[in-house]
């Protein structure tokens, strides 16, 4: 465009302004480069639902997970004028909870952070509760809602019937940071603290923009220039040398120690397996942390807390000093608050002030991850462990052993007869670990479901590498996986993903069926079902020796559901650990959405289930673990 061109584009309102702009921008290869170039003037008059995509836009949001109604209609139109020009992407789907898991995991998985948008009302909380996910595991969403009008002329359709002001923008404002866009010029200030949020290091999560029907198409001036950039967070360590110092002699001087690695240890895979040699620390992993260390590490104890392992466990209960590493003390993953009852300190690893103070006797390292563990490994390195670091890891190394034992029978396990399907059937890890085997081997992702599923997943995956398993333990929200794979027909370079449900998370979300033929995913769902919620049936047998309400005795036929939608290739799985690899072979080479429907064994059998290793302050053993915390000073 010339310098005529540019006042034209200044001058024109309504759609044609706004697709003169949209043009002018794909013409310049972005937003940004548009502005420079001055196919964009400076200074625009445009409606507050354009400038939002023009402001997400400079952050570097271009994908848009939506479902319309009567209060995105104005945002829609724009958005379908920007799409149609190439500078957007809108991906419409069926349910808001499954359309906030998608969400969710093309920023957890793929580092891109979408917008997701929905109408005033029930999409609205639902869009909401299933933002759940991204709270509880510190990933950064744009939800954008629509909201009751700001004249008061009377209740609007689907607002909250109640005479108050701004009722959504507090509800959301409990689970993350909301922002109620009352006037169109507040928008720099919304998009300043939603980049904040949602691009945070550490603890990001979901960014509530609140946007009420009658302000979406008020037309106001907006400086474009003045639009935040994506904010961008130095990594930062503590700034002397006398916390590093204070926390390596404590390390080098300590026999039994043991690594915590949480969830925000993803990523820095070099720097906790050198800081854990470094400290002749056994690493006892949290569930969203598998591959961290890979599994076959001499060092990793694997997973450690209320469901735990034989290994991990070992090294929490046993540990004298526990280095902490981006982990928040989730209930379950510190067996309720005692999961370590001979440590006498702690040296805490974290980038939240709140999380590095959890325990008493405390040494912080505030700060990055991997900038504070290069600096504690560096100090380590230049000291001289205690000799009897090396017999503290033997044991360990011993009770690695006998889990990959405990583990390899289970895994090994024969098809058992089931009372319910009347057949032999695979027993749940038997056929998980098929699936997570099949996974690592065709270099697939895999995103794992709530429940019994999850329980035995995270205590079987063998992972080389942080990234290879999602599983939502965050939140354990039943119908993330089956959801968060649509990510895949979504994400710039995608991966394949195959997706652990059991029956009662997949009828959770049967829609991403529809959606994810609608947007070409290919991937894989397995369904393992044993009709019941197994989970709740094994903790209240443990607790009570009696299941009670867990499971009905209605049958349906999974594969047939699945396989009524066009495009799902729906697969029925026979008993044996041959059946399923040749399913999934056939589901892996479908150019499409597959799902396996394998029935899998539910009883008595000790051998069909991996076991719970901690202590979990719920039930029948709330006493007893509540006064184990109250004597123990930790």
């Amino acid at each position: 465009m010339n310098k005529q061109d540019v006042k034209i584009t200044a001058a024109l309102s309504g759609a044609e302004g706004t697709r003169a702009r949209a043009e002018a921008i794909a013409a310049s290869g972005g937003f940004e480069a548009a502005l420079a170039e001055g196919t964009l003037p400076q200074l625009a008059e445009l409606s507050l639902s354009e400038a939002l995509v023009l402001g997400l836009l400079k952050q570097g949001t271009r994908k848009y997970l939506a479902i319309f109604g009567h209060g995105s209609t104005d945002l829609g139109e724009v958005l379908r004028i920007y799409t149609e020009a190439g500078v957007t992407q809108t991906y419409n789907f069926r349910n808001e909870v499954e359309m906030a898991h998608a969400a969710t995991a093309l920023s957890w998985h793929y580092g891109e952070v979408p917008a997701l948008v929905t109408s005033i009302g029930p999409g609205a909380l639902q869009a909401m509760a299933g933002s759940l996910a991204a709270a509880s595991n510190g990933v950064g969403v744009w939800h954008v809602y629509g909201d009751e009008t700001t004249l008061g002329e009377g209740y609007n359709m689907q607002q909250i019937p109640k005479a108050e002001q701004a009722l959504y923008p507090r509800m959301t404002a409990l689970m993350g940071e909301s922002y109620m866009l009352w006037r169109p010029q507040a928008l720099r200030d919304a998009l300043r603290r939603g980049g904040q949020k949602v691009f945070a290091p550490a603890k990001a999560g979901p960014f509530y923009l609140h946007l009420p029907i009658n302000v979406q198409p008020e037309v106001a001036e907006f400086n474009l220039a003045s639009f935040p950039a994506r904010p961008a967070f130095e990594p930062l360590a503590p700034e002397g040398e006398g916390a590093i110092t204070r926390a390596a002699e404590l390390i080098a001087r300590t026999d039994r120690v043991v690594l915590k690695a949480g969830g925000g240890c993803r990523g820095f895979d070099a720097e906790i397996r050198a800081l854990a040699r470094a400290a002749g620390a056994s690493v006892v992993l949290s569930p969203g942390s598998t591959g961290v260390l890979a599994d076959d590490d001499p060092l990793n104890m694997h997973v450690g807390g209320s469901k735990g392992s034989l290994s991990g466990n070992f090294a929490m209960e046993h540990a004298e000093l526990v280095i902490v590493a981006g982990s928040r003390a989730v209930c379950q993953a510190d067996c309720s608050g005692i999961g370590y009852p001979r440590a006498r300190a702690v040296v805490n690893l974290n980038a939240d002030a709140g999380d590095a103070m959890h325990y008493n006797d405390t040494i912080s390292l505030l700060g990055d991850l991997g900038a504070v563990a290069r600096r504690l490994t560096a100090a380590l390195e230049a000291r001289t462990g205690d000799p009897g670091k090396e017999k503290w890891l033997e044991d360990c190394a011993a009770r690695k052993a006998e889990w990959g034992a405990f583990k390899a029978e289970r895994l090994a396990l024969p098809p058992q007869v089931d009372p319910v399907w009347q057949a032999p059937v695979l027993a749940q890890p038997a056929a998980i670990g098929i699936v997570s085997e099949f996974a690592n081997t065709i270099g697939a992702v895999k995103y794992f479901d709530a429940g019994d599923v999850q329980a035995n997943g995270f205590q079987i995956v063998a992972d080389s590498r942080s990234g290879q398993t999602y599983t939502e333990t965050g939140a354990s929200y039943m119908g993330f996986a089956t959801s968060g794979i649509l990510a895949s027909a979504i994400a710039d370079t995608p991966d394949y993903v195959i997706a652990f449900t059991g029956d009662g998370s997949f009828m959770m979300n049967p829609q991403a069926l529809i959606d994810g033929v609608e947007h070409g995913l290919r991937g894989m769902i397995v369904i393992f079902d044993n009709r019941r919620m197994a989970a709740i049936s094994s903790l209240q047998l443990a607790q009570y020796g009696r299941d009670f309400r867990t499971n009905d005795g209605v049958a349906v036929d999974y594969a047939q559901m699945a396989g009524s939608v066009s495009g799902v290739l729906s697969l029925s799985v026979g008993g044996t650990a041959d059946a399923l690899r040749t399913a999934l072979e056939q589901g892996q080479a479908h150019d499409g959405l597959s799902v396996l429907h394998v029935p899998v064994y539910s009883g008595e059998e000790p051998r069909a289930g991996m076991g719970s290793w901690g202590k979990w302050n719920v039930g029948n053993w709330v006493e007893d673990v509540q006064s184990r915390w109250l004597r123990q000073s930790l």
